[in-house]
């Protein structure tokens, strides 16, 4: 039953110009402001040699701006290929063109996450730094990405949540059923990307994570795991899935690893030390 309080759904319209034969929307702006916003903080992040001690950054600015295309590439590919892999492989067996519609939505998380970790050990390998060091700064702006895809998300009025009666509840307009439900969007934008940039923010700032490799990339997958499983409990399964046993969604089934491997990163990297300066040569 839709609440009486119910607030009506902002409406926007998904295509931000309409150029004709050319359309942009907004879920792709959301990408390209997403990247560019995690580069620019990578940027931020290697100039403060304070955040590194004395052993100093590992990573310059060129590394940064080289990145970019590797990143772009990792999170476009992997997203799409694990939505297709995950959620809807007998459609797109049917019809393999359609993998390459990006515009119409369709990405997943965790194979834009794996992608995107494939990327930066084969760049950090190549460029010779070390591996772990970009892992961290990478992970240190995903949040604020995140919080621009979820938002992205609403918009297209995608992703929504379960039925409720809770006062906020909003009827979205590409809702078969047409009943009041949880914005998660909203959830997952404030928890994995505001409160998570934050968490992550503290550790570096604060704490100076950074010499220690590994640790915010750790707090990053454990961070993630956790607010998206508790996101999930808000979130309306995928259509093609469904709930798993248990009352698991595949949300949640792919995120429990994280939490697991996140955990365990943080306390390999503290038990590892801060990183040293090179040896002296000459």
């Amino acid at each position: 039953m839709m609440p009486v309080l119910a607030i009506p759904y902002p409406v926007i319209d998904p295509v931000a110009l309409d150029l004709g034969p050319l359309e942009i929307r907004w879920y792709a702006l959301a990408y390209i402001a997403g990247i560019l916003g995690v580069w620019l903080y990578v940027r931020r992040l290697v100039r403060n040699e304070r955040l590194w001690g004395p052993a100093g950054s590992p990573i310059t600015k060129r590394h940064a701006d080289d990145f970019i295309v590797w990143a772009t590439i990792g999170i476009v590919a992997g997203g799409r290929l694990g939505y297709v892999l995950i959620y809807d492989l007998p459609q797109f067996a049917a019809d393999p063109i359609s993998i390459f519609a990006l515009w119409e939505g369709g990405m997943s998380f965790h194979g834009a996450f794996l992608g995107m970790i494939l990327a930066m050990v084969i760049f950090a390998r190549l460029k010779k730094i070390p591996t772990w060091s970009l892992i961290d700064v990478v992970a240190a702006g995903t949040p604020a990405a995140l919080f621009i895809g979820r938002l992205a998300n609403f918009v297209n009025g995608e992703l929504y949540g379960r039925a409720s009666d809770v006062p906020w509840a909003m009827v979205f307009p590409t809702d078969p059923l047409q009943v009041a439900r949880h914005p998660s969007q909203l959830y997952q934008a404030g928890l994995e990307g505001l409160v998570l940039f934050i968490i992550l923010a503290v550790l570096i700032y604060r704490f100076r994570m950074l010499r220690h490799p590994g640790f915010v990339s750790g707090a990053f997958a454990a961070g993630y795991g956790a607010f998206r499983i508790f996101g999930e409990f808000f979130r309306e399964p995928d259509t093609q899935i469904g709930f798993l046993a248990g009352g698991l969604t595949m949300g949640m089934l792919l995120s429990i690893p994280m939490v697991i491997a996140g955990v365990a990163m943080m306390v390999w990297s503290v038990r590892r030390g801060p990183r040293q300066p090179a040896p002296a040569t000459g």
